[in-house]
């Protein structure tokens, strides 16, 4: 088993510069899933309901969670979904938590 290299990225999020450390082998779905979000946090906000970029953020992952777990349904004990979700979880707190610091 090869040890796991990771990378720190600089992303830009609704025009915000992130660094997000990730293992080099993820490097690309993750600079897919920043377009991804930046491309549903800007169309939250271009609708206008909501304000504030913590909510956008908000909105966001609770639309991409509910598009995910309707198109894939999982059951909440497996493992490797676990991770996933908790991974995930991690990215956004780590971007909401650098965001706290801006202000």
């Amino acid at each position: 088993m090869h040890p796991q290299t990771n990378v720190s990225l600089d992303v830009a999020i609704m025009g915000r510069e992130f660094r997000v450390a990730c293992p080099e082998e993820e490097r690309e779905s993750l600079l897919q899933a920043v377009t991804y979000l930046d491309r549903k946090m800007r169309e939250i906000r271009d609708h206008g309901k909501v304000i504030g970029l913590e909510r956008i953020a908000i909105m966001a992952a609770l639309n991409i969670a509910h598009d995910y777990l309707a198109a894939k349904p999982i059951n909440p004990d497996d493992q490797l979904h676990r991770e996933k979700i908790d991974h995930l979880a991690s990215l956004l707190d780590q971007a909401l938590a650098q965001q706290d610091n801006l202000f």
